[in-house]
């Protein structure tokens, strides 16, 4: 029986990774920072919190990673574990800096000690491409983050390359574009809008969305897609970095048009900039409102990545489209709300 150790596991992707090894007969060890959650909703939503072995686990404890290395010697690696909201890392960009920097060399320095057959996956992202330097961004495209948040991950992501050049380690980065899910903290924007449009159309709720910058564009995909590929980085024959990605791109206002559609609003748009509104055509009541509040010190306009190494390599690409990505959650969020 191979072992997997994920660290993050009460987050998105940690539920559904977990799912997916358990899947493939794993013995899955789940890492848990006690200090900071006691919730495994996710966990026993997925249906599965009775076939992990949960481990108390600190990124910035270096002596308690070297003795999970030493005592448990895991097949494979998977670092999800962060401090993953970009709006937080401007507020706490020192810890955000040492949680999601540091913290990777101090799991490749305890696997280079203790566990050098254990295969490692880290989790970049593609808010490392930040200003982008070309359209679509591919594995080489040049970084150029433009948040705490991006800097510490792109730390964390050439530490890997350079360990397994260095040190002949598996560590190899999956740069992951936008991933969403039912599942998805509500903290994120996606979320944020399909829990909100839940509460309109259960609850009746009257009190605008407010959002940021709504002409941002990501690429979106699903987090049971993505969790699939992470596990593919790790059955190669070599380590390699790979964009992760649908090679689609929407805006924030897509998102919220696709998901108020699903509820039965027809939103237009009115004013401009940070007066900018969203009215339901047929009501004539305002859904969305623009907050320079919630706009980031330094704007990451555009991403969509290129998936066509992964495609050819590794042969994997996305399953789940765009528009049913929105639906899912929509209709998720919307049964939660009845049985609140």
């Amino acid at each position: 029986m191979k072992t997997a150790m994920i660290s993050g596991i009460t987050g998105q992707d940690g539920g559904y990774l977990a799912k997916f090894l358990l899947s493939k007969g794993y013995k899955v060890y789940g890492l848990y920072r006690r200090g900071a959650t006691n919730t495994f909703s996710k966990l026993k939503e997925h249906g599965i919190l009775d076939k992990i072995e949960l481990l108390d686990f600190e990124l910035l404890e270096f002596s308690n990673i070297c003795r999970l290395m030493i005592k448990y010697q895991p097949d494979e690696f998977y670092n999800l574990a962060a401090q993953s909201f970009v709006a937080t890392s401007w507020e706490e960009p020192v810890y955000t800096i040492q949680a999601d920097g540091l913290g990777v060399v101090y799991l490749l320095e305890a696997i280079r000690g203790f566990s050098p057959k254990t295969k490692f996956y880290q989790a970049s992202t593609s808010e490392m491409f930040g200003k982008v330097q070309e359209i679509p961004q591919v594995e080489n495209t040049p970084f150029y983050p433009r948040s705490p948040y991006g800097v510490s991950k792109l730390m964390a992501h050439w530490a890997c390359i350079n360990y397994s050049e260095s040190f002949g380690l598996f560590a190899c980065p999956g740069i992951l574009f936008n991933h969403e899910s039912p599942m998805r903290g509500s903290e994120f924007v996606t979320r944020k809008i399909t829990l909100h449009f839940a509460d309109m159309v259960v609850n009746k709720t009257e009190k605008p969305l407010e959002l940021g910058n709504i002409n941002a564009k990501r690429d979106w995909g699903f987090a049971g897609d993505y969790v699939e590929m992470m596990w593919m980085i790790l059955q190669h024959h070599t380590p390699d970095t790979y964009i992760v990605a649908t090679g689609e791109t929407h805006s924030i206002r897509e998102f919220v048009e696709e998901t108020g559609k699903y509820c039965g609003f027809d939103i237009q748009w009115q004013g401009k900039d940070e007066k900018e509104i969203g009215v339901d055509k047929k009501t004539g009541k305002i859904i969305v409102k623009v907050n320079p509040q919630y706009y980031r010190p330094a704007e990451v306009e555009l991403l969509i990545g290129n998936p066509e190494k992964a495609r050819k390599i590794l042969g994997w690409s996305p399953k789940v489209g765009y528009k049913e990505l929105c639906q899912m959650m929509i209709k998720a969020d919307i049964e939660k709300a009845k049985n609140n």
